[in-house]
């Protein structure tokens, strides 16, 4: 019989390497798909909202606001537009053109929305592929993470959720208002009416699903016992978060037809029927 002493010593020469492997990826399915819907819904979304901020027309049609105009605080508004008569902005030009109201607003939502730990995740694997999908490799050499410009004004999230916490207050006013008819009288609803508060139901949403609104209420905590009030927020939002990428797609489309809708009735293409 052989001992272990027989057992001829480790060969401590040889190195170990890692697996060569030729293509980016040993995956099968289709793991291109997602990152490219991605990109074709951002795309179409920016391209959209360009397009209505710069067209400075078809906003508003009583009393119906479009959300990428409201609250309007030019003073190039249509002069039934401006609810809350206060224009801080007056009339801004840039080589003699008007600088358009929704520039003016688009800003914060969309900062809030570029910001969003979801949607990092989305354009980080679709427009960087910083990777597009699990067990696929990046193209990037080299990952500073947000410590540089553009990826470090992620850090402002917290404000552009605090900032869009009040722009919801105003697209729920939005709604509200939406209750009278074309004459000012309330008591009325229509098509438009409906589709106002249901924008408005969906950004709450996607706000009160946020992470940071999660942090807010009981991030700090150490003792939730001695704060039941947050302690039943936070748990009621931890719920939502769970939600957070379905509202946060649900609330991006709902926005851009809640705009679209607002723009056809202005323009006349379509009327906004009153069920009462």
């Amino acid at each position: 019989m052989s001992s272990s002493l027989d057992i001829p010593p480790a060969d401590t020469t040889a190195t170990r390497t890692k697996a060569k492997i030729g293509v980016r990826t040993l995956r099968t399915d289709r793991w291109w798909l997602m990152p490219l819907v991605t990109v074709i819904v951002l795309v179409s979304f920016i391209a959209y909202s360009t397009f209505r901020a710069f067209e400075n027309a078809y906003y508003f049609a009583e009393p119906l606001i479009s959300p990428f105009y409201s609250p309007c605080l030019s003073a190039a508004c249509t002069p039934e537009a401006a609810q809350f008569f206060w224009t801080p902005f007056g009339s801004w030009t840039v080589f003699g053109m008007v600088i358009s109201p929704a520039l003016f607003i688009l800003i914060f939502p969309l900062g809030f929305r570029l910001t969003c730990y979801y949607y990092r995740k989305a354009y980080f694997r679709s427009f960087w592929q910083s990777p597009p999908a699990c067990a696929v490799s990046e193209p990037h050499k080299k990952y500073t993470g947000e410590t540089r410009v553009p990826l470090i004004f992620n850090n402002a999230h917290r404000w552009f959720f605090y900032a869009g916490l009040v722009f919801n207050v105003i697209l729920t006013y939005d709604a509200i208002i939406a209750f009278r008819n074309a004459e000012g009288a309330w008591g009325h609803m229509s098509i438009g009416t409906l589709i106002l508060l249901l924008n408005a139901t969906f950004l709450w949403l996607y706000s009160l699903s946020c992470h940071s609104c999660r942090h807010a209420m009981g991030g700090r905590l150490k003792h939730f016992s001695k704060h039941p009030v947050r302690y039943k927020a936070w748990t009621f939002i931890s719920k939502l978060n769970v939600h957070h990428p379905r509202y946060a797609w649900i609330s991006l489309f709902g926005v851009a037809l809640t705009d679209l809708y607002i723009r056809e009735v202005a323009v006349g293409t379509i009327s906004n029927f009153y069920f009462f």
